[in-house]
């Protein structure tokens, strides 16, 4: 594996940091959503045990599920990008904002 530039490390820590976000945000939905129906069943002397150890297995396995498809995702576009390639990959967009291409 050979060196990275900056912008491909500072690329890869952003990717972590939304795969992160993402997961949490996701595994706090499945639990409330997993835990929703006991708490509203619940008759006024709290939640059991079995409810929210559910709640909370799907949670980290929706935690992880996002994570790892997030991760994987990023990790396998580059190397998409470059099978067959012997130059540097160059960026889907234009150089300049506003420009379509380099006849406009």
């Amino acid at each position: 594996m050979g060196h990275r530039s900056q912008s491909d490390r500072d690329a890869v820590t952003v990717e972590i940091g939304f795969a992160v976000m993402t997961g949490v945000l996701s595994a706090a939905a499945a639990f409330i959503t997993v835990c929703a129906p006991a708490w509203l069943l619940a008759a006024g002397g709290g939640v059991n045990r079995g409810p929210l150890l559910a709640a909370s297995v799907v949670a980290v396995l929706v935690f992880l599920g996002r994570v790892v498809d997030v991760l994987w995702r990023f990790g396998h576009r580059d190397t998409e990008r470059e099978i067959g390639r012997r130059g540097p990959v160059l960026p889907d967009q234009p150089s300049q904002p506003g420009r379509t291409s380099p006849d406009s």
